[in-house]
């Protein structure tokens, strides 16, 4: 049974997406595959090229460009401080808080289980490593490991 829930979403040429998907206001770039159990809210963007795998979840402030492997169950946060109600105990609705942009640069992956945190740019070609928690920038052409993710390891530019 196949079951995606598809919503004014910009989709380019080639885009593969298996099932059970929630897509939402974004924009999806050409030949890009979003895996099973994924979730991509609105104004996040995944480029060209990309490859999106099972049970992750990129939130609203979600920027990645073109060529990235994204892992299993990676999840992306937007908000530093989230709570579900204010100070008088009301829900907290979109007005209360503000998104914290993140941004994923060309030919970068993410290994499975990570959590990157909101404010952070993942430089091109950089690796996080396995369920890393990475709380601030990471250089262009590093490894990053660990909780939370340390730099282990510069690597050689690729050409383009």
């Amino acid at each position: 049974m196949e079951k995606k829930n598809i919503n004014n979403v910009k989709l380019g040429k080639e885009v593969k997406i298996f099932d059970f998907v929630n897509l939402y206001g974004c924009s999806i770039d050409d030949n890009t595959k979003i895996g099973t159990f994924v979730e991509i809210q609105k104004n996040a963007s995944i480029g060209k090229n990309c490859k999106i795998s099972s049970h992750t979840f990129i939130c609203e402030g979600v920027y990645i460009e073109d060529n990235v492997f994204v892992g299993h169950n990676v999840t992306f946060i937007n908000d530093k401080h989230p709570r579900s109600v204010n100070e008088d105990e009301t829900m907290q609705t979109e007005s209360n808080w503000e998104v914290i942009e993140t941004f994923v640069k060309k030919g970068a992956s993410i290994g499975s289980s990570s959590t990157i945190l909101c404010g952070v740019t993942i430089g091109e070609n950089a690796i996080v490593g396995a369920g890393a928690v990475v709380t601030k920038d990471v250089p262009p052409n590093t490894i990053v490991a660990g909780v939370p993710a340390k730099i282990i390891k510069e690597i050689a530019a690729t050409a383009d």
